[in-house]
């Protein structure tokens, strides 16, 4: 028998009573169950209750009831342990969860007999090289890293540098580094391109640059992207769409591929193409 994780999104009532559902029937087959502290105490579900630290340690599978938010979170804890994550839409867009609600346990159960395949997907890892020295490791990102504005109304000055070496600087809004899972995410608002999800790559898009030069860079995945922060106003650094820490003049954020990719469930007899086509609702001929 398996240990399966959930990740319930905490504010849809439709997703909690389809977990619950879903718990009795994962505990009838005989498997153990683990959810985060904060959904347990909402919701009358036998399991153990797991710190973020410890969730999916000794975990089959992480199940991710939600939008692409939860999707995120459930890959954020999964990662690091190399689980697998399955996503169920609850959401609006759901570009990362495939699965309908109707269909959750036909998924699940597909999943356990091993009737699926596991994508691997890059992701950015950030960090910050403070003025001073110091450098914090910020975090990393399956959608993307973004180095922004921090005042309403003002733009902020932002030095990109590829492999330590200077490209150009920007007046704008930020400056997204995103993966390509993340390309139809908040670069794609920004006019970056579509990137298939299993490519292997670094999307730097910046985002309403007041200059002519306003076009995305699609780079190798071993590129080291730099934005330093020029005088004289300060901005701020987010890890798919979370503030992480405040940026003062003179500091850099460094993205690079993280050496720990995320790994996705995909069932068979599903396609990027026709997620993106449904999506934009795009016509067949």
């Amino acid at each position: 028998m398996a240990t399966i994780a959930l990740i319930v999104h905490e504010q849809r009532d439709d997703a909690e009573h389809a977990a619950r559902e879903l718990a009795a029937w994962l505990t009838a087959q005989g498997h153990d169950l683990v959810l985060l502290q904060d959904n347990a105490e909402q919701m009358s579900v036998v399991g153990e209750r797991r710190s973020p630290e410890q969730f999916a340690t000794g975990v089959s599978l992480v199940i991710s009831l939600g939008g692409d938010g939860s999707m995120l979170r459930a890959a954020e804890l999964a990662s690091p342990h190399g689980v697998a994550v399955l996503g169920v839409d609850f959401g609006q867009l759901g570009y990362l969860t495939e699965v309908k609600p109707e269909g959750m346990t036909e998924a699940v159960r597909r999943v356990l007999d091993g009737a699926c395949v596991i994508e691997e997907r890059l992701r950015v890892v950030a960090s910050v090289h403070r003025a001073n020295g110091e450098v914090i490791e910020a975090g990393h990102a399956l959608n993307e890293a973004l180095v922004e504005r921090d005042e309403s109304g003002r733009t902020v000055r932002l030095g990109l540098s590829i492999d330590q070496s200077f490209f150009t600087t920007y007046n704008a809004d930020g400056v997204i580094v995103a993966s390509p899972t993340g390309s139809t995410a908040y670069s794609l608002s920004a006019r970056g391109p579509i990137v298939a999800p299993l490519h292997q790559a670094l999307i730097v898009t910046p985002v309403s640059p007041h200059q002519l030069f306003d076009r995305s860079l699609v780079l190798a995945p071993t590129s080291e992207v730099e934005i330093e922060v020029l005088p004289d106003r300060a901005a701020s650094l987010s890890i798919d769409g979370r503030s992480i820490v405040r940026l003062q003049p003179g500091d850099r954020v460094v993205c690079t591929q993280s050496p720990l990719p995320a790994r996705i469930v995909s069932l068979p007899n599903t396609d990027f193409l026709n997620v993106l086509k449904t999506k934009f609702g795009l016509n067949d001929r």
